[in-house]
């Protein structure tokens, strides 16, 4: 495999973990069960995973109308998209 085909796959499945994460979150919230702490739901973020976030807020209705939560997921993905141009402009 390349370097490229590793990278893709990566974030692939971070997305992938993090959308089923939002899922899982909130078919615990349904059944008033144990919840995943909200710092936990933002670590796949954290690792490149914000589009996954984004993707299972939407998709499962969940903490859509938590605004510390979304302006945490935005702060999250300025970041991620800083460290993408950094490391892009310095790959050149």
């Amino acid at each position: 495999m390349t370097p490229t085909l590793y990278v893709v796959a990566y974030f692939a499945a971070v997305n992938v973990i993090a959308f089923l994460m939002m899922g899982l979150d909130k078919w615990l919230a349904t059944r008033g069960k144990r919840r995943i702490p909200e710092t936990t739901l933002l670590l796949p973020g954290v690792l490149g995973g914000v589009p996954g976030v984004v993707a299972g807020m939407l998709s499962f209705s969940h903490k859509t109308r938590k605004t510390s939560f979304k302006l945490a997921v935005a702060g999250v993905m300025i970041v991620n998209m800083l460290i993408a141009y950094l490391f892009l402009s310095r790959s050149k």
